[in-house]
């Protein structure tokens, strides 16, 4: 069998994978996607683009109820059937044909089947057909495979057929009754979206909800929540789980107490998708996270490399295409300069990802926030000032919702006098954390943020109140 030769071959057609590829063909190298799968992958099909567009319905009918004048115009629930048409059109009804079309406008190719690694930039990629295709890298080869869920050991589990984050947004059936075992980002946004579905909803979560934000974001997703008509269990552990004889699943809790649905979420964690990769190959270990440097080259393997889920720096999309870019443009100036390994790469170098990672959580409310929690500045050793305001006190609130809910946090390096940390809490808070997100990562001086007036009204005319309630 004659070997296919590229300059770069990329495992796994996600939008990760997409953006490696993308620029480094822009960076003038040979490519190909790899993919056993959909390209476009989890986000596209499985993850953020299904999700976030199940829970919009139920967000736009609590956000015209919150608004005199439109609320008496909302007559009914979210139309369950019209929410999950909408879902199949913008996943194209799992059909990759516009992605394809863009791989190969873009100039790169695509090998359909599961590509293992088998050597040094060597990659052995079997299709469904059985049939073997070899690839070589001249110069590397990237993993952006992304997680899949992880399944606890809890005994009974596996055996009851649990949906994972794939059941959830790809559903046609909507249960009469779930169990969401998780209380992190996955676990509080299907929650949300199944009671806005009518679902009788048990959220089963041992250490709280959204641990990873402020503690005030977790207490008030808790309380919406218990609000829409969803039970919430925190302080529990599921012991044991299994299927009576009509069918319907049971749940064994540590407090002596069980819960009874007609399916079970699990949404306590992620895994790598490096178990059946090869990795051995290469004296890495199989099913491992990828120890990655700043250039997202994997430590000890000067040709391969790891972006997205698979490095575990940060688990979210668009951190991952940020990685991607990086990788991409790294790669190409290394094959372009192969022999000057220490050059000063610059802008091909990934930190966005240590300190200013933005997250939005579409719950009800919406949780958005980058950078440090309170807790994670002070175990940073900073020397910080935390200022929280009232979102309620802001007029531009008012034009967004009667009685408004929702607060902000701002956390403040009093050494450097920059911002270091910015949490939201409320309704369609979400498109203001770019904003945060810039100030962070240029590290932006207060005393230059009194020049940034923020229009009135809206809410983010809480800038201004956190620099009021800061002084000059």
């Amino acid at each position: 069998m004659t070997a296919r030769e590229y300059d770069l071959i990329v495992i796994g057609g996600g939008p990760v994978g997409e953006n490696v590829a993308d620029r480094a063909t822009q960076g003038g190298l040979s490519v190909v996607v790899v993919e056993s799968e959909l390209v476009g992958g989890e986000c596209s099909y499985w993850a953020c683009i299904p999700s976030k567009a199940m829970l919009r319905a139920g967000a736009a009918v609590r956000a015209a109820q919150r608004v005199k004048g439109a609320a008496e115009a909302v007559t009914g629930n979210v139309d369950v059937a019209r929410t999950l048409v909408r879902r199949d059109e913008l996943v194209h009804n799992w059909d990759d044909t516009s992605q394809v079309e863009w791989l190969h406008g873009a100039g790169i190719d695509l090998v359909r089947g599961h590509g293992r690694l088998t050597g040094e930039r060597e990659v052995t990629v079997t299709g469904a057909d059985g049939a073997e295709t070899e690839l070589v890298a001249r110069h590397a080869v990237v993993v952006s495979t992304g997680s899949a869920a992880l399944l606890p050991d809890i005994p009974g589990l596996r055996d009851v057929a649990p949906w994972t984050s794939r059941e959830a947004t790809g559903v046609h059936d909507v249960p009469t009754s779930l169990a969401v075992l998780g209380g992190g980002t996955v676990g509080t946004e299907m929650a949300t979206l199944y009671a806005s579905f009518g679902s009788t909803v048990t959220l089963i979560a041992r250490s709280g909800l959204l641990r990873g934000v402020e503690a005030f974001a977790g207490e008030a997703v808790e309380k919406a929540l218990t609000d829409a008509g969803a039970t919430v269990k925190t302080g529990v552990e599921v012991e044991r789980v299994s299927r009576d004889d009509a069918g319907e699943v049971v749940l064994a809790l540590s407090d002596g107490s069980e819960v009874r649905a007609a399916e079970v979420l699990v949404a306590t964690g992620r895994v790598p998708r490096t178990e059946d990769l090869g990795l051995e190959a290469v004296g890495l270990e199989p099913g491992s996270w990828l120890d990655v440097d700043d250039t997202l080259r994997v430590r000890g393997v000067d040709w391969l490399y790891a972006v997205g889920d698979v490095n575990h720096r940060a688990l979210l999309t668009h951190q991952g295409k940020y990685q991607g870019r990086a990788a991409g443009d790294v790669i190409a100036a290394r094959a372009k300069a192969a022999d000057v390994d220490d050059a000063p790469w610059g802008r091909h170098v990934a930190t966005a990802d240590h300190s200013a990672v933005p997250q939005v959580i579409f719950t009800d409310p919406e949780v958005a926030a980058v950078g440090h929690t309170e807790k994670s500045a002070r175990e940073a050793g900073l020397s910080i000032r935390v200022i929280d305001y009232d979102l309620y006190w802001i007029a531009g609130a008012s034009e967004v919702a009667d009685d408004y809910q929702g607060r902000a946090r701002a956390i403040i390096d009093e050494e450097r006098r920059v911002l270091v940390g910015v949490t939201f809490v409320g309704q369609d808070v979400g498109e203001m954390l770019h904003a945060a997100t810039i100030a962070i990562v240029g590290e932006v001086p207060i005393e230059r943020l009194w020049h940034a007036v923020p229009s009135y009204p809206t809410i983010s005319e809480v800038w201004l109140r956190w620099l009021e309630e800061y002084g000059r």
